[in-house]
């Protein structure tokens, strides 16, 4: 390649960088990403999903990004950094219940949550069947009849000296025959042994009746009325930072954990499926509509975010070194030097 040649290439590479740069700043740039937008949005009525990518494509991203990458053992720390600032920030006093969540999107939640009826009426079945609480109706009731037949009678209350007298004869009787309380007390706990399932039968019975759909709305509207309009710092009182961190930190754990085992696995697995299912053979601008990315969602989020990149990136010189790499290729490819030498 002759000098001349030489000259001409590197005439042609600095004036056609010249060129580019001055097209990624200003009124050029913002007209080049509009026109692309439009051009990739044109694409996107015509291709879709499954000519993009597949269901095995995109289980692999959730496996190799979501399940398998390694997550530095600083992220629970910066967390816990990042939820003590939130929690100590002014708007914890400045912000009440009432304003994240109004009186009437509660009132929905509510509605929604009584209609899970069945699930209600299983879990009161099964805390009665639960061993703690068969205890505690037993000890409730043991100790309420015991209560009942030495002090609280109607003739302890209505007769004066008759409660202490009866604790008297209690104790006296306990002196002439030894062991009398502990067989008195025995002989009650065999009784409430044998009255125990009616007791319970007749518990979760009242508590159907007394977990109606309206006594709960009322119960828990009444509750929500006396909160609404406390501050989130009064709610989250005693909540202090090493508790906070304890629970961001468990709460790390937990999902370095449960992003690895099959449940969590199947249910990617059956979001995706579905999502081939019903948008694998449409345009990929459905898809896009009907989660509500728009052409102005698009280009709104690119004036904010990608051109004061661009900005920053064209004053570092990082964006022309990059079409430098780009253009030189080119310019010094053999197929260049040829066609300038031969013009």
């Amino acid at each position: 390649m002759t000098k001349t040649t030489q000259n001409l290439v590197d005439t042609l590479l600095e004036a056609h960088v010249k060129h580019e740069m001055a097209a990624l700043k200003g009124a050029k740039l913002q007209k080049f990403l509009d026109q692309e937008v439009d051009e990739l949005l044109n694409h996107a009525d015509r291709i879709t999903l499954n000519r993009l990518t597949s269901v095995d494509q995109i289980m692999g991203v959730i496996r190799r990004i979501v399940v398998d990458m390694e997550l530095d053992a600083g992220i629970p720390e910066l967390a816990a950094e990042m939820a003590n600032e939130v929690m100590k920030a002014q708007v914890q006093s400045d912000t009440t219940l009432g304003e994240i969540l109004s009186r009437e999107q509660a009132s929905e939640f509510i509605d929604e949550a009584l209609e899970l009826r069945n699930q209600r009426e299983r879990i009161i079945t099964e805390i009665m069947a639960h061993p703690v609480y068969q205890e505690l109706v037993s000890n409730v009731v043991y100790h309420g009849l015991i209560n009942y037949l030495y002090e609280d009678n109607l003739i302890a209350r209505s007769v004066p000296g008759v409660g202490s007298m009866m604790k008297f004869g209690k104790k006296m009787a306990n002196k002439a025959v030894p062991g009398l309380d502990e067989t008195f007390e025995r002989r009650i706990k065999a009784w409430l042994s044998e009255s125990l399932p009616g007791l319970l039968a007749r518990s979760e019975q009242f508590l159907h009746k007394a977990f109606s759909d309206d006594e709960l709305r009322d119960s828990v509207m009444a509750a929500w009325v006396s909160l609404e309009g406390q501050t989130i710092d009064q709610l989250q009182d005693g909540l202090g930072e090493v508790e906070l961190q304890a629970f961001v930190v468990l709460g790390y754990e937990f999902w370095l954990n449960f992003r690895k085992t099959g449940y969590f696995d199947g249910c990617a697995q059956a979001v995706v499926d579905h999502l081939f299912v019903k948008y694998g053979d449409r345009p990929v601008m459905e898809l896009l509509q009907d989660v509500g990315v728009t052409r102005q969602v698009i280009v709104t989020e690119v004036e904010a975010l990608a051109l004061p990149i661009i900005d920053v990136l064209r004053e570092e010189g990082y964006l022309e070194a990059l079409v430098r790499r780009r253009l030189g290729s080119f310019y010094r490819s053999a197929a260049a030097k040829k066609l300038l030498a031969d013009s």
